[in-house]
């Protein structure tokens, strides 16, 4: 089984062709718990399959989180997979992606960067307040596509700063709340400048901080566009991983598009021959 690693702003995938491998689907969820263990296998937070198109795009995306869940989508996996496309001839400069979420489209602007219009947000609610040990929090609440992806966005002073410990523990409460009916992506944030924000998200499906998340860095961008605190053009935002750029198309109180823009990464090609997957089939 061949698959490739990439990361995008460290976000990091294994991608496996099944035009090629022709799997069934009922394997993934085991070979992506297998696989994106760190130390016990190759490792990654996600797991991504290209397979066959049914909707009229160039191919299909198909997301496993680490913990072999299905995500909805992954805007930095997207991305990767857009360079993937290109580079197995499977799609041109633009590429259109279908997943689970709904469609998205791809553009290569060199061998390296990507841009990708993340899925349009089905629910955007700028006020959803959310309470963890007796503290409130101020917090909007972001789907994109449908199903939507859920995501809270979460303002927090200081937050370059802050114990690493402590804001995990916070992250993993607040992904869990029942205010958010389907759990929630934690997306902390940070206004540092101009346009510019640092952010830290804890992802479901993961259960821990990433080195960046596309999908909230959208959410955030959009949260933040509509509240007039950036402009929506060129927002930058800094993470663990390293940065993101994101475009709002904006229409009144209503968010008309999200383009997410950032580096891709090919770390390595192979073939896995992990014995421990061999005794899971």
């Amino acid at each position: 089984m061949k698959f490739w690693k990439m990361n995008g702003a460290g976000n990091d995938f294994l991608v496996l062709n099944n035009l090629e491998e022709h799997l069934p689907a009922d394997v993934f969820p085991i070979i992506a718990r297998t696989l994106c263990e760190r130390h016990l296998s190759i490792g990654a937070d996600g797991f991504m399959v290209v397979d066959a198109p049914t909707q009229g795009g160039d191919y299909k995306m198909l997301f496993f989180n680490s913990d072999g869940s299905m995500g909805e989508m992954c805007g930095n996996g997207a991305r990767c997979i857009c360079r993937y496309g290109y580079e197995n001839g499977l799609a041109g400069e633009t590429q259109t992606v279908e997943t689970t979420a709904g469609i998205v489209t791809g553009r290569r602007i060199d061998s390296r960067l990507y841009q990708i219009r993340l899925n349009d947000p089905t629910t955007i609610q700028l006020d959803c307040p959310v309470e963890v040990d007796g503290v409130k929090y101020a917090c909007s609440y972001v789907e994109l596509g449908d199903p939507g992806l859920p995501h809270a966005v979460i303002p927090y002073h200081d937050l370059r700063n802050t114990d690493a410990n402590a804001l995990r523990e916070l992250g993993r409460k607040l992904r869990w709340s029942p205010v958010f009916p389907k759990g929630a992506n934690v997306n902390f944030y940070e206004i540092i400048g101009e346009d510019h924000i640092y952010e830290r998200t804890f992802e479901r499906g993961v259960e821990d901080f990433t080195y960046a998340c596309g999908t909230g860095t959208g959410s955030v961008a959009a949260v933040l566009t509509l509240r007039g605190k950036v402009s929506g053009r060129g927002v930058r935002a800094d993470m663990a991983g390293g940065t993101l750029f994101v475009d709002v198309e904006r229409v009144h109180s209503h968010i008309a598009g999200l383009y997410l823009t950032g580096p891709t990464n090919i770390v390595c090609k192979g073939e896995v021959t992990d014995e421990d997957l061999c005794l899971a089939k």
